[in-house]
């Protein structure tokens, strides 16, 4: 069992659901995004996704294009991605995903790319823009180096591609719980529980919601029938305005919805 699949697991046998936090690398500086990162393991958060800043960030909502922006102003290279992961899992034993568009993968090469995020200590990879019919090169590598693939699954998605998002994912689903693009919501989409029960009719064993997640509540209502709750857009802003304090308040917070009542 990969060390994402096993944290999830672990806190599905506790009778809850994981924790899922989202930091983008590099902001507001290197050793910040670090430290963030850090202090989401060390409150509640059982897996991190830690985003490579993009130039063309399609899906992103405001609030994480903003922080990728200005890491990519303040200097931002993918190496700093493979930098940051090696710090992080050197001090806490919590799994870390990389999520990066397909583009940067492709151009510093798939097998190079996946050799230093494994090296690194890296979990496995999100590609929010790679289905898994072109992922050919990413599924040789990842069954190469054991790494884990995540791959996305929209209320829009057809049965048949829910399929294949469910046979090639290792680690869980990533459910996108509304159409469009990220960022914190009042409500959490109710396509998000609809979508999910898809993916168990397919196989998916482990489903994990995101995108407008943004409270205790809404982890609460998500983990009653999804396997994890993933927050970014929240954890983001709660860096830019407490810095790293702040975000592990936040943090602390969100992991009370993971509590047995």
């Amino acid at each position: 069992m990969s060390h994402v699949a096993a944290a999830i697991a672990a806190r599905k046998k506790a009778g809850s659901g994981a924790l899922i936090g989202y930091l983008p690398v590099g902001f507001p500086d290197l050793e910040t995004s670090i430290e963030a990162a850090v202090a989401l393991a060390e409150n509640g958060v059982d897996v991190i996704e830690m985003g490579l800043p993009y130039s063309d960030p399609v899906m992103d909502g405001t609030v994480i294009q903003k922080a990728t922006q200005s890491a990519l102003a303040d200097g931002f290279r993918v190496a700093h991605g493979f930098e940051a992961v090696a710090a992080i899992t050197a001090r806490v034993d919590v799994p870390i995903l990389v999520m990066t568009y397909w583009n940067p993968v492709l151009q510093y090469g798939v097998d190079k790319f996946s050799d230093q995020l494994l090296a690194a200590g890296g979990a496995g990879l999100i590609i929010p823009d790679l289905i898994p019919d072109e992922a050919h090169e990413w599924l040789i590598e990842s069954e190469r180096t054991g790494l884990d693939r995540v791959f996305l699954a929209a209320p829009s998605s057809t049965d048949v591609r829910l399929k294949q998002a469910v046979d090639k994912s290792r680690g869980f689903v990533y459910a996108v719980s509304t159409m469009g693009i990220t960022g914190a919501r009042n409500d959490v989409d109710m396509a998000a529980r609809v979508l999910v029960a898809r993916l168990r009719k397919v196989g998916a064993t482990s489903a994990c919601v995101g995108l407008g997640i943004s409270s205790a509540a809404q982890v609460r209502e998500v983990l009653e029938y999804a396997d994890g709750a993933i927050v970014g857009s929240s954890l983001v802003t709660a860096l830019a305005e407490g810095g790293v304090p702040g975000l592990a308040r936040a943090a602390a917070d969100l992991a009370t919805g993971t509590k047995l009542a």
